[in-house]
């Protein structure tokens, strides 16, 4: 959901701090993308817009799964496939402390104020125009996030989502798959995400990463790793 660039440790070189690939490195190939938070506005924006719609705090959302071991439990289950929305609404309406009729639709509504980024959008459907190998990579709410069908169809050679696969960041099982989908080596791939939590085991496989806090400073350094203009 967001913040700069960088690989840290591992068997790749760090990018540089102004965005620059060190020398000699061969650049990559592909490109593997977050969704929310990258190609989106803030996720946890949208929880806090629905908290306050909700009567609760800002923060509130954020916070609860955080502190609370069976919603932090809700969260893994629904992002690997193991629940539905469906199942979802009525344990999390219990733990964030809202009415049981609020329960219905309570994952469409924590995402309802998601907006996508374009200039992101710009990006990945130009670097899939230049050659590279796009994929996105998202923890995925079953039905609750909204995927734009036109910008999957036009920006991706592959989509993988957590809850089809059953298999959520940061396993490194899921880096595996997007790579492979997209025909390349975890080495051949960067991998953005704003969470640096999800960087780490993308970085252990070899990919090299860039954590994502805007456009305006994610796509520079993309384009310098790549040496396409993105823009």
């Amino acid at each position: 959901m967001s913040s700069a660039a960088g690989s840290a440790g591992g068997a790749v070189a760090p990018v540089a701090a102004d965005g620059a690939a060190p020398a000699g490195l061969v650049p990559p190939r592909g490109l593997l993308i977050d969704f929310g938070g990258v190609l989106t506005t803030s996720v946890f924006d949208a929880f806090d817009a629905f908290a306050v719609a909700e009567g609760l705090e800002p923060g509130a959302i954020s916070s609860l799964f955080r502190t609370d071991a069976e919603a932090r439990q809700l969260l893994i289950d629904i992002e690997a496939g193991a629940i539905d929305t469906v199942a979802f609404g009525p344990p999390f309406a219990v733990r964030a402390g809202l009415a049981p009729d609020r329960a219905e639709g309570v994952v469409h509504r924590m995402f309802a104020a998601l907006q996508p980024d374009e200039a992101m959008g710009r990006m990945v459907r130009a670097a899939r125009a230049a050659g590279i190998r796009t994929g996105l990579v998202s923890n995925s709410w079953g039905d609750g996030m909204s995927y734009d069908p036109v910008l999957l169809a036009e920006a991706f050679d592959a989509v993988v989502l957590s809850h089809e696969e059953r298999v959520r960041k940061p396993a490194p099982e899921i880096f595996l798959t997007g790579a492979a989908r997209i025909g390349l080596e975890p080495s051949e791939c960067v991998f953005v995400d704003d969470l640096p939590f999800n960087l780490a085991p993308a970085e252990e496989l070899g990919m090299r990463t860039v954590r994502h806090r805007s456009a305006e400073e994610t796509i520079p350094q993309l384009e310098a790793l790549f040496g396409v203009p993105l823009r």
